[in-house]
């Protein structure tokens, strides 16, 4: 049974059902996800699984553990401030799509194309920007020290274009904690032979494309968040965008050749 090959093969299908069986009962324990956020999350973990690689649903299970550990951090805090986006720290399908639905679609080009060699650092990028993203916004909006990215004054923590040093520090780590499983999953898929000196190259430019990201959802936000052009999610899109684009620019330029 072939579980190191991509796309819809026997043994991917297997290990990526397994992981979804596990994603329903750990988030339904847990309180993670409301029933639509679980149906989303199945449905986006058999594309991101079953068209990509078990091991990419590795990566994406690991931002929601992170992300609903990082939501949960001081709660009561984040609740009574208003920073909370639920009552007890639960994500819905609106969440589900906004961070996860960009890599999905990483999966299925790389299903289309056949090219899960690239496809792999296109993923990990795109969930490195949604944790970076996600722990600046979870970890930070406590921090009081808040400039606004766009003039460097002080403002309000929580406003949209707000940054802090906690906040950044956060992002750094969440965008490290993607980079270090995709290089787990690149170990274990790995067949063309690439030595492991490429791969950590590659992994450090997940980290940077993943917290440069983040910077670019604070600017977003200041600039066109703040004054109603874009939403919330249009603002998360585009900087997920951002981080996979860059990646596939860089890797069809054959920088790491």
């Amino acid at each position: 049974m072939d579980v190191l090959s991509g796309g819809l093969n026997q043994g991917n299908l297997i290990v990526t059902t397994a992981l979804l069986i596990g994603l329903v009962v750990i988030s339904r324990k847990a309180k993670m996800l409301d029933n639509p956020g679980v149906l989303a999350a199945t449905a986006l973990g058999f594309v991101v699984g079953g068209m990509g690689h078990w091991t990419w649903l590795l990566i994406l299970l690991g931002f929601l553990l992170a992300s609903h550990k990082a939501t949960k951090w001081r709660f009561d805090e984040k609740r009574a401030r208003g920073m909370s986006e639920s009552d007890d720290g639960h994500r819905s399908y609106g969440n589900v799509i906004a961070n996860g639905g960009l890599p999905g679609l990483v999966a299925i080009f790389a299903f289309v194309t056949e090219d899960w060699y690239n496809g792999i650092w296109m993923f990990g990028a795109a969930v490195a920007v949604a944790s970076s993203d996600t722990f600046a916004s979870e970890i930070g909006c406590l921090d009081d020290n808040v400039r606004m990215i766009t003039t460097m004054k002080p403002c309000e923590p929580g406003i949209n274009g707000g940054f802090s040093p906690s906040g950044q520090k956060a992002a750094f780590v969440g965008s490290l904690m993607i980079s270090v499983l995709t290089l787990g999953a690149w170990l274990v898929t790995n067949t063309d032979g690439d030595s492991f000196m490429i791969g950590v190259q590659k992994t450090a430019l997940v980290a940077l494309l993943g917290w440069l990201g983040c910077q670019m959802d604070s600017v977003l936000g200041a600039v066109f968040e703040n004054r109603g052009y874009l939403t919330k999610g249009g603002v998360n899109g585009l900087s997920i965008t951002f981080g996979m684009l860059v990646m596939w620019i860089i890797l069809s330029s054959n920088f790491f050749a």
